[in-house]
């Protein structure tokens, strides 16, 4: 077993995204400086999209550029929902993407408003016309859909086989409302990475049923070396009414050090990291760690 984990840190796009005050520039800077300060070395730090459909990240442009410039050699990626973002990404400087398609097709139409087909379709567009561009592809609702409910392992192996055939060399196995199990995420993540060796694979848990930890430790020990997480848990399925955010970055590191695995990070930082960004937002978070008041995590 692969004992060096790469945390991969979406919080300030996916934990900001929902969220209705504005939260400043600065802010937002300091956030991701105080990620970077614990040892963090992958960020989603924002989502090149419509200002009119997620003010919140209507700075994206700017948070790109400063963040690009003062930490050169970091791993600094952006969603993106069309050429259109894409194209904007890629005039900011970064040559990193995520695009989201959902396995299922009633999410895919709820989230993004494409069938499948248009969906694959936009995505070529962004592969032709930006071949230097890194492309991740976000698959949503892997391990169950609010609409579809849940998929057998072949359903899933035949849409990730798409998805490769296009030439797609990472992928992120989403848990978008927080539904799966240990072992569904087992069973569908060691099919996957014994599918498609070529695939460097990582998950996306959410916690909104208390699985988020884990979920993700179960996906590490069948064969996963990078995890998504955020900050403070912060964030949460739009279409999954009371979820409770996603998986913890401090508590999922945390776990992590403790049981001897390598991930570069401090506990504590991020501690700290996570209570500065609860005393200046209002949001769903899910995190525990953050609540400890006394005594170092030495894990």
């Amino acid at each position: 077993m692969n004992k060096k984990i790469q945390i991969v840190e979406v919080g300030p796009r996916d934990g900001f995204q929902n969220l209705k005050d504005y939260i400043p520039v600065e802010q937002k800077l300091k956030v991701i400086d105080d990620l970077i300060g614990a040892g963090i070395k992958h960020i989603q730090h924002t989502s090149f999209v419509s200002p009119k459909a997620i003010p919140q990240l209507r700075d994206a442009a700017e948070i790109t550029k400063t963040v690009t410039e003062k930490y050169p050699g970091y791993d600094f990626f952006a969603l993106v929902p069309n050429l259109f973002g894409a194209k904007s990404a890629y005039e900011a400087g970064l040559r990193k993407v995520s695009y989201v398609i959902s396995l299922s097709v009633s999410h895919n139409k709820a989230n993004i408003n494409r069938t499948h087909d248009e969906s694959f379709a936009e995505l070529q567009k962004i592969m032709d016309n930006y071949k230097d561009l890194n492309v991740c592809v976000d698959v949503a609702t892997v391990f169950g859909c609010p609409f579809e409910g849940k998929y057998s392992t072949d359903v899933v192996l035949k849409f990730l086989e798409r998805v490769a055939n296009m030439g797609v060399k990472e992928m992120s196995l989403a848990d978008t409302i927080g539904i799966a199990n240990p072992r569904q995420v087992r069973e569908i993540v060691s099919a996957a990475v014994k599918e498609f060796p070529e695939i460097e694979f990582q998950v996306h848990i959410h916690d909104t049923r208390n699985m988020g930890m884990v979920n993700t430790l179960a996906a590490i020990e069948s064969g996963i070396t990078k995890v998504q997480s955020t900050l403070g848990g912060l964030g949460g399925c739009p279409f999954a009414p009371g979820a409770s955010g996603n998986t913890a970055t401090e508590d999922l590191a945390y776990m992590l050090n403790d049981m001897g695995y390598e991930t570069g990070v401090d506990v504590n930082k991020l501690i700290e990291a996570a209570k500065y960004e609860k005393s200046i937002i209002t949001g769903n978070f899910s995190g525990h760690l953050v609540n400890i008041q006394t005594g170092q995590c030495n894990g």
